[in-house]
């Protein structure tokens, strides 16, 4: 194999960056400084240490809410600011093949990965050094298989079908046909995927030691398999009416072959519930939960014969709202959390946290607002929806709550809020800011703690206090509270560390439990028969609609939130437990960028994007009563939203796919 890289500062890959332009996405030389031999990386067990890590420090931190794709791209969350978003910039048409932005390099820096993922495992197969144990070249190649599939995995679920490149590192003096690869079709490109994080598996352990927190484990490429399972069946991938209307014209150029299947095939959900399964069945992961306090409220009266026995069979021993909020404000133990299959320390989430606190007094940027239908999807204390609500728990669009405030978990509801936000499931407090919610910004001091935050029109969040910042407010009447801790406080105007001010470190979930256990659900719910599949080890499991599994592991989850499980009329009905499913992921899982996905994947994109955004009237003064009146959001950033089926996918840059005559643009974009 030719090898024309010349030499590198091994102590300067730490911090080398992306920020040049390759000639093609194979090509990555020219990244590499003049001043150590190449291949003195591959000396010694400690340069090929760092070279590894150097390697992994490539990829984009998973909580960068600001750009990514995700929560501000698709109905879970926006913003009225012109440029903080790049999620925002996909739904506006902004992001073109000719002005792809940040997100859009992600198509050359995975390709950079996957090259020196190859060329550590080249290295180590020919020659490894001296100093390496048979376990050290184990470990090593278990986390260069895991960068190398999750590097595709993250082109993949961009971009959809992606250039597999195979083991060999590539030479970078060829002729252009060298690297003139086609793309392959959506379910070799996921089965590909799968067979390297299980090849991954195979060495990576699974657990680390907590000075490791974030490296990933067993559980993190099990997971990862399982949720690209659990796409490859749903109908936008697999041969349904979604996959028909949206890629049924679209074949690869150089054969015809059709990129995504055009025949349902009932058998990938089978093979998403084994994937599933698979992790359930180790025993060693489970949902967080924290035991119940002092101040942990009484079981709704409607639900508390449900509810009574001790967790998992109920709720009657924990603190449901603790349970489920401790892990995302930084609040739990993240290294020993075995809800977490993979977790990492998130500097970019600690840092958007200030996205959430008003301009006006508590510094902070107050660009994120929330739809109403998140607010509406939650469900009231005792399980019911707001379009059930009970009489004992009743769901009111008028008044504010009065009486005493309500001190809970922790959590603080004064009796000045309005009643659409009394008696609501825990998950809604502790996900969701909204009108005179409290903030304890315990860290801070004088008169900049323990606030309400108003969003009407002359509220200390909304829009009359940022004349400095016009783009810089809450548009719906609504923020996100998922990721703040009590002690969080971002200062005052201009000054970050006022009174001592500070932010709790966050932790970003790539994936959790939660998703697996409602994964497994979903892929029973779709089977109408029995299926038998294999493991990678060749054992054979049989699956079909087991009501009585979808029942179990669907409780689990919403048990810790305190509520009860599916009814048994409920469970009977595929179609109703799909609706509920969808629903309760949109809940779960908000704002941890999975919902983009799920409406894709589930080929309802058409329909929750054609949905009116609607929040509180934020024009409005809380005085005149018009505030709470749910109304049309009306800003030229919301009108512009685009819903285009060519924006179920990332546009690929097109400069690399002219250098690539064989590589097909994604469908609906310049070729």
């Amino acid at each position: 194999m030719k090898n024309i890289i010349k030499c590198i500062a091994v102590w300067l890959v730490v911090t080398m960056t992306v920020s040049h332009h390759s000639c093609n996405f194979l090509n990555v030389d020219d990244y590499f400084e003049e001043s150590l031999k190449y291949d003195s990386i591959f000396t010694s067990f400690r340069n090929i240490d760092r070279y590894l890590w150097a390697t992994a420090a490539l990829f984009p931190d998973e909580g960068n809410f600001t750009n990514t794709l995700g929560s501000f791209a698709s109905d879970e969350a926006f913003s009225v600011h012109p440029t903080q978003y790049a999620g925002m910039e996909f739904t506006l048409g902004n992001i073109t093949p000719t002005n792809v932005g940040t997100i859009g390099t992600r198509w050359n820096t995975m390709y950079i990965i996957i090259r020196r993922a190859n060329t550590i495992i080249e290295n180590l197969r020919v020659e490894p050094p001296r100093d390496m144990t048979t376990i050290d070249i184990q470990g090593v190649l278990g986390y260069a298989y895991f960068m190398r599939a999750y590097a595709y995995y993250n082109l993949l679920m961009q971009y959809g079908p992606i250039v597999i490149v195979g083991d060999a590192p590539m030479d970078t003096n060829e002729e252009m046909d060298y690297y003139d690869l086609p793309r392959s079709t959506f379910d070799v490109s996921v089965d590909y995927v799968c067979d390297e994080f299980e090849r991954a598996a195979r060495f990576l352990p699974l657990e680390v030691p907590s000075t490791f927190f974030g490296r990933p484990t067993k559980g993190a490429a099990w997971g990862l398999i399982a949720r690209l399972r659990l796409i490859q069946a749903s109908p936008l991938w697999n041969g349904g009416s979604a996959a028909v209307r949206t890629f049924g014209t679209w074949t690869r150029s150089t054969d015809d072959v059709h990129y995504v299947s055009q025949t349902y095939d009932e058998r990938k959900w089978a093979v998403a519930a084994l994937a599933a399964w698979r992790i359930i069945e180790t025993n060693y992961f489970e949902l967080h939960t924290v035991e119940r306090m002092i101040d942990t409220p009484p079981l709704p009266t409607t639900t508390a014969a449900l509810l009574a026995g001790d967790y998992p069979d109920g709720a009657g021993n924990i603190d449901p709202f603790r349970s489920y909020s401790d892990m995302f404000t930084g609040e739990a133990l993240a290294a020993r959390n075995r809800e977490y299959l993979w977790a990492r320390n998130s500097a970019s989430l600690t840092s958007f946290t200030q996205h959430s606190f008003p301009v006006r007094d508590f510094n902070g940027l107050g660009t994120i607002s929330i739809p109403q239908k998140v607010i509406d999807a939650y469900r009231m204390v005792d399980g019911q929806t707001i379009e059930t609500a009970s009489d004992e728990y009743p769901y009111r669009t008028t008044g504010v709550m009065g009486g005493s405030n309500r001190l809970f978990s922790g959590y603080r509801l004064n009796n000045s809020v309005h009643n659409m936000y009394v008696d609501r499931e825990v998950r809604f407090y502790a996900n969701i800011g909204f009108n005179r919610a409290f903030w304890f910004c315990y860290s801070t001091g004088g008169s900049f703690k323990e606030r309400e935050f108003t969003y009407f029109a002359d509220g200390n969040a909304g829009r009359g206090s940022v004349f400095e910042l016009p783009n810089n407010y809450n548009i719906s009447g609504y923020t996100v509270r998922k990721y703040i801790h009590v002690d969080d406080s971002w200062g005052t105007w201009g000054n970050a560390g006022a009174d001592g001010a500070r932010r709790v470190q966050k932790v970003y979930s790539i994936i959790r439990y939660a998703e697996i256990l409602l994964s497994y659900v979903e892929a029973l719910n779709n089977l109408t028969t029995s299926h038998t599949v294999q493991d990678a080890d060749g054992n054979s499991y049989t699956f079909s609609r087991d009501v009585a599994q979808m029942k179990q592991y669907y409780d689990l989850v919403r048990f810790r939130a305190g509520i009860p499980g599916p009814t048994d009329t409920e469970l009977a009905s595929q179609q109703i437990m799909q609706e509920l499913l969808e629903r309760e992921r949109m809940v779960e899982f908000f704002m941890e960028n999975i919902r983009f996905y799920d409406v894709r994947r589930w080929g309802i994109y058409e329909r929750t994007e054609n949905e009116p955004i609607l929040g509180m009237n934020t024009e409005a003064s809380e005085a005149s009563g018009a505030f709470y009146n749910i109304v049309p959001i009306n800003h030229s950033r919301i009108r512009s939203r685009e819903m285009d089926r060519r924006l179920i996918l990332f546009p690929i840059d097109l400069n690399e796919v002219r250098k690539s005559p064989s590589m097909d643009q994604n469908p609906g974009y310049q070729q």
